[in-house]
């Protein structure tokens, strides 16, 4: 091993600026070593998650995420195992518009329910670039406090440009926490509008949250976000903005009697909150309980529950025929020309899209 120092290193520096350089003979035998070809330890996982090991949570979450076919086969293997020990917690989506501080709302009712003596895994979805397809990832900067908490896990995941902001494998992630023991999956989404009844389908409470001064307080209606709310939350609600946050409460109370609830036999409400304060936190965490009492007295939380398994498989069955569709080797031999000639409008949509289904056969056309 030899040590130089570098060029920029400052004249007269003592040897703290020199670096080494290993050779490729001694790199080979080298305990740090790059490993080439990653090889996931099932029972070390499996072991390390039921353990509440953060490190090994990580890598599982990893795991899952990941795209290649080659660890499909181990991420399920390790969801088949976990499975038995899933399904404990209570399950909250958390979304709102870009600016109504749901980091810092997550961040302070995380710690609130951490002194309940709960649990808490936030699963935090960032928007991925359209052009990049890179996230900024910053939720745990943001959490700061929370995310060092020992009873915490927060793992910010990229959206992947999918519709609404939420990641892929958000489901078999909520999996790997229920399984490391965490009492409170919470799911904070990129935005609001249609997509989010993508988050409603993972989810045992759906929390929208609002703030006040931003137009019209009423525009969730024409999105239809409000009846996928089991609780409105407008935040905010603290020094001269109390008032207005009061009002737009009762506007959204007013409304919420016109309008279809999001689950049976639950009156959804608008409340207010500070996330600056902590006013209005705990009695959210009260109302999530008498829901999950309510609802689980009466069988729709366990209803809620099999039918949104029963939906992610239908979802898994539609995206594995997709996924094979596109892999098929005629199809992909023809797929360039038959998109440029329906781009060019030589060739009608519906009738190329026939001829793909038929493994890119043109003899008929």
């Amino acid at each position: 091993m030899n040590k130089r120092k570098p060029e920029w290193t400052p004249e007269g520096a003592g040897a703290e600026y020199a670096s080494s350089v290993v050779s490729p003979q001694e790199s080979q035998s080298s305990p740090y070593q790059r490993q080439k070809g990653r090889v996931w330890d099932l029972d070390t996982l499996e072991e390390g998650i039921k353990a509440g090991n953060l490190t090994h949570i990580s890598k599982a979450i990893t795991l899952v995420e990941s795209n290649s076919e080659k660890h499909f086969a181990a991420a399920q293997e390790l969801l088949t195992r976990l499975l038995p020990e899933a399904g404990n917690s209570i399950r909250i989506g958390i979304t709102g518009v870009p600016g109504v501080g749901k980091s810092s709302f997550i961040e302070l009712f995380g710690l609130h329910l951490i002194q309940q003596g709960k649990k808490v895994a936030v699963l935090a979805i960032d928007p991925s670039s359209t052009l990049s397809r890179g996230s900024i990832l910053g939720d745990k900067t943001r959490m700061e406090q929370l995310s060092s908490h020992k009873m915490s896990f927060i793992r910010p995941s990229p959206s992947s440009g999918v519709l609404g902001g939420v990641a892929r494998k958000t489901r078999e992630s909520i999996v790997i926490c229920e399984a490391a023991g965490y009492d409170v999956i919470l799911i904070e989404t990129v935005g609001v509008g249609q997509s989010e009844t993508t988050v409603r389908s993972m989810v045992d409470f759906f929390l929208l949250m609002q703030i006040s001064g931003a137009g019209d307080e009423l525009q969730g209606i024409k999105k239809g976000i409000m009846e996928l709310a089991d609780l409105i939350v407008v935040n905010k609600a603290d020094g001269d903005n109390i008032v207005r946050a009061q009002a737009a409460a009762g506007e959204y109370n007013n409304a919420l009697h016109y309008i279809r609830h999001a689950t049976l036999n639950w009156d959804t409400k608008a409340m207010t909150c500070s996330s600056k304060t902590g006013e209005g936190i705990p009695q959210i965490w009260q109302i999530i309980n008498e829901f999950t009492q309510q609802t689980g007295d009466n069988g729709n939380f366990q209803q809620r529950r099999l039918a949104q398994t029963a939906q992610w498989f239908e979802e898994l069955i539609s995206e594995a025929v997709l996924n094979r569709f596109y892999k098929d080797s005629k199809v992909q031999d023809r797929l360039p020309e038959l998109r440029q000639r329906v781009k060019e409008g030589k060739l009608p949509v519906a009738y190329a899209v026939s001829i793909l289904l038929e493994n890119g056969n043109l003899d008929k056309e």
